[in-house]
């Protein structure tokens, strides 16, 4: 009878040490929080694997301590490595705060043919230059404007009620602010109309005006707005005053590098029936209306030209005859271009 070795004699017993350091490593993986060190997990793991393949390996043949353990712990220390490279175990940062809307400077300078102003020639049918700065800051906004004049009117004097003012120079000072609320956005503001040089003995020819006025988009490219204007001393010291307008503007498909739009004014002015306002704005009438349409091609990002047509619906033949087409008051349907450079 053949001899038949024993088994047990022959196979290899579990080593206890390597039960050990199997059991070691097993309690160390289930203690560890694998969220805050992937090092140490990585290390444990390899140390598991060397066990593995020191325990299946043949008795007479060593295991790969190298080729094993090292090269396996190297790759899990790779793995490992891109993910605190990239944060993914740190806690997220917190999300920035939104930043303040910034504040912006800008100036513009224009040429325009004639300064009208709701329906008044303020140049005397001459050509005008222009210019102001603005200031926005979020809602708020503040700016400067100003142009030449001419209230000689070719007669030497801008003679209203017998008092000669001279004037050459406008200044216009104005804040506000401008709140959006749903689709509408307001304009809340003050405006300072001053005259610099001008000679006024009797009457006074600054004056302030309040305004609130709101805007939307009516449809695609198309706005429509009102705006409200109240003076408590109109100029020429003529009383409480009202102005309202409206406005519609309609941005056109643009055609190369010009961007075209249309836009329209309707203004209504009213009086508190103040006699010098009879005399120097109505014609006799408390009130007037005025209107002007026109087309503007916006060009080369800075640049506009705007070509634009005004009249009134004050009498010429009124208290005074002839009073739009004189040499004090120019009120009747014209004309004006204004070239215009934004920066």
């Amino acid at each position: 009878m053949r001899y038949r070795p024993n088994i047990e004699q022959i196979a290899p017993r579990k080593s206890l040490v390597g039960q050990s350091v199997a059991l070691s490593s097993r309690t160390e993986v289930d203690s560890m929080d694998t969220s805050t060190n992937p090092l140490a997990v990585a290390r444990i793991l390899a140390k598991l694997l060397t066990h593995r393949i020191s325990r299946e390996a043949p008795m007479n043949a060593r295991p790969p301590r190298s080729a094993g353990g090292a090269a396996i712990a190297g790759a899990l220390l790779l793995m490992a490595g891109p993910a605190l490279a990239d944060g993914m175990y740190k806690k997220a940062p917190a999300a920035p705060k939104p930043e303040p809307r910034a504040c912006n400077l800008s100036a513009n300078v224009a040429l325009a043919t004639e300064y009208v102003f709701r329906g008044f020639s303020q140049t005397a049918e001459g050509p005008a230059v222009q210019g102001g700065f603005d200031a926005t800051c979020g809602i708020f906004y503040a700016g400067v404007w100003a142009s030449n004049l001419d209230f000689n009117a070719g007669t030497g004097s801008f003679d209203v009620l017998g008092f000669p003012f001279d004037a050459s120079i406008e200044m216009d000072w104005y804040l506000g602010f401008k709140p959006v609320t749903g689709k509408i956005t307001w304009d809340l503001g003050v405006i300072y109309y001053t005259y610099p040089n001008a000679q006024n003995p009797g009457l006074e020819l600054n004056y302030v005006e309040l305004k609130v006025g709101g805007s939307t988009e009516v449809w695609k490219d198309g706005t429509f707005g009102v705006t409200v204007f109240y003076s408590p001393d109109y100029q020429l010291e003529s009383g409480k005053t009202w102005t309202v307008e409206t406005t519609f503007t309609q941005a056109l498909p643009k055609v190369g590098m010009v961007s075209p739009s249309v836009s329209v004014l309707l203004g209504y002015q009213k009086n508190e029936g103040d006699p010098s306002y009879l005399n120097s704005f109505g014609n006799g009438d408390d009130h007037y209306w005025y209107w002007n349409a026109g087309l503007t091609l916006g060009f080369l990002e800075k640049f506009s030209l705007d070509l634009r047509y005004w009249d009134t619906s004050i009498d010429n033949n009124g208290l005074f005859t002839n009073f739009c087409e004189g040499a004090t008051f120019q009120c009747d349907q014209r004309f004006v271009a204004t070239l215009k450079f934004t920066y």
